[in-house]
């Protein structure tokens, strides 16, 4: 069958004579230029995969030293069939253990099966007529990373913006390290160790699929507040008249305040539970913020205060000691 005939070396814009050097560093430019994670043009796609393919067999001694016996006078384009007995010169064939591959980021063309079908680089065997391996077909690989927030953006929620170093393929065997700044939505009340997805921002596979980036968020240790689990925990100082005869008082919320009642009689370290205003539970319910009283005494008295506690001392029946 009559194909559309590819000439490699016009399409990597380098002489036929080109040494190897010089062909990888013609397809290193051109594939960074026309790399659809870099060049948005709606032909990009179509020139990286033309300019991967001509790589694909002149970067290959073997396969140029086969693709150079076909001569020099084909013109790209012209309608070209491969000569009688190139199956076997190349190795190629599609009987017992054949298989068709895929380029990165798509199917070689006609031109290429017809010469080089069933000789790649990429194929895997089990046994003579089992099944083969694609690597161009496996999953991309998923990448986990770690983000700290303060306890605020994690009782409202927020946006964060991340910036993660990411390895992206240009071609086979040709890979370059960039900065990738992604924008991450915090949920509303998460928790310490929720694992945030963010679908195809993992590691670059071959055909064009992509891999998951896997969230861990941590909160940050606050001075006033402790996250345990759910639930927010704060110490909150009474005096002793408080602590002995009850009554309203205020105590610090994630999102402002609240006002409570303590019981009459309370002991320090007791917690008073303000329902609801904890993190997520995951399952539409909201933990609760725990206020710890903690009863402390003044460190300087007046004259007046001092008489009236050596008072309380004389008429006070009260002994924790017995």
């Amino acid at each position: 069958m009559a194909v559309k005939f590819q000439d490699y070396y016009e399409i990597l814009g380098v002489p036929r004579n080109a040494p190897q050097e010089k062909i990888q560093s013609a397809y290193r430019k051109l594939a960074r230029k026309y790399h659809p994670d870099l060049n948005k043009d709606k032909s990009a796609e179509e020139k990286f995969k033309r300019v991967g393919e001509a790589y694909e067999v002149l970067g290959d001694p073997e396969k140029r030293k086969k693709y150079d016996q076909l001569g020099k006078n084909w013109q790209m384009g012209d309608d070209f069939s491969p000569p009688p007995g190139w199956e076997r010169a190349a190795g190629a064939g599609r009987g017992t253990g054949g298989f068709r591959f895929e380029s990165f980021g798509g199917g070689f063309s006609d031109f290429f099966e017809s010469l080089f079908g069933g000789f790649g680089r990429t194929r895997s065997y089990e046994g003579d007529e089992g099944p083969f391996t694609n690597i161009f077909n496996q999953k991309a690989p998923d990448h986990e990373t770690e983000l700290t927030i303060p306890l605020e953006d994690a009782f409202r929620g927020a946006r964060r913006s991340i910036t993660l170093k990411t390895t992206v393929s240009e071609g086979p065997g040709i890979a370059k390290t960039v900065n990738k700044k992604l924008e991450v939505t915090i949920p509303k009340g998460v928790n310490e160790g929720r694992r945030l997805r963010l679908a195809g921002q993992g590691g670059n596979g071959t055909g064009g699929n992509r891999g998951d980036l896997y969230i861990t968020i941590h909160i940050a240790p606050h001075p006033k507040f402790r996250v345990t689990g759910s639930d927010i925990e704060v110490d909150v100082p009474v005096t002793p008249w408080e602590a002995a005869l009850g009554g309203d008082i205020t105590v610090p919320l994630v999102d402002g305040s609240a006002r409570i009642k303590i019981p009459a009689g309370i002991a320090s370290g007791k917690k008073i539970r303000v329902k609801g205003k904890g993190l997520s539970k995951g399952n539409g319910q909201k933990g609760d913020l725990y206020a710890i009283l903690q009863i402390v005494v003044p460190k300087e008295l007046s004259e007046k205060e001092r008489e009236l506690f050596k008072e309380l001392a004389e008429i006070s029946r009260f002994a924790p000691r017995r």
